[in-house]
């Protein structure tokens, strides 16, 4: 991942949405069928080591994260974190040998493929209004000039922040359990704090959107990316409240 940051923000933010979701939707599904079907009779032999890969990864992904004043940086890292929370459904589907691991794997996939690209699609509608887009004090006073944007930029956060009823808080729980099912408690503590961890540099977003004072003027999302928003935002909300 060590790439990540650097061609998260250097890229165009259409790019960089589509580079956040697709290649690790199609390295995790790869890596279900090799891992959970081929590699399964000697499972013993990697899911210590990805345990580990998956505690470093969701550690350092928060951490960085907490550092970053680019949103775009910010949510870089913040999609390393997300590789290490569908890393502990791996270990936990090569643990036990059953459909619960790969199910919360192929959940949180999905809804994070809607909570991501709608993030990057406000930067994109803040590159819109004029400004770079992926600083922090763009977000400065959207919910006054944008209120419909504002809300939607919580939606997404708080699913990103796995905070119910968004549909990252189901697809963790899914994790979760599926961790504790396989008896990977330290993996399952590590996923719950790291969390709570990600909740900080998540609200400075939440902070500048509701208490940070900026005079511009709003524009138009276009037709678009106004669906493309409101898809989104529809989604992480339905698949939290009507997930099973």
């Amino acid at each position: 991942h060590w790439w990540t940051p650097d061609a998260y923000e250097g890229a165009a933010t259409p790019v960089t949405a589509f580079m956040s979701v697709a290649p690790k939707a199609a390295a995790f599904a790869m890596a279900l069928r090799v891992f959970v079907e081929g590699f399964m009779p000697v499972s013993a032999a990697w899911t210590d080591l990805l345990s580990l890969v998956a505690i470093l990864t969701m550690v350092w992904g928060n951490v960085a994260a907490m550092l970053q004043d680019n949103v775009k940086r910010m949510l870089a890292y913040s999609s390393i974190a997300h590789a290490g929370y569908a890393l502990v459904g791996l270990v936990a589907a090569g643990k036990t040998g059953n459909n619960d691991g790969v199910a919360a794997v192929a959940f949180y996939l999905l809804v994070y493929a809607f909570m991501n690209v709608g993030a990057f699609s406000l930067v994109l509608y803040l590159q819109r209004e004029g400004s770079a887009g992926d600083r922090l004090d763009d977000f400065d006073g959207l919910i006054r000039r944008s209120p419909a944007m504002a809300v939607l930029m919580i939606f997404f956060l708080l699913s990103l922040g796995g905070i119910p009823p968004m549909a990252g808080f189901l697809g963790k729980l899914m994790i979760f359990y599926s961790a504790v099912d396989a008896r990977l408690y330290l993996l399952a503590v590590v996923l719950a704090v790291t969390s709570v961890i990600s909740l900080y540099y998540y609200y400075r977003i939440v902070l500048r959107m509701f208490l940070k004072e900026e005079e511009r003027p709003a524009t138009r999302a276009g037709k678009p990316l106004g669906a493309a928003l409101a898809l989104c935002g529809i989604a992480v909300l339905a698949m939290g409240l009507y997930g099973q």
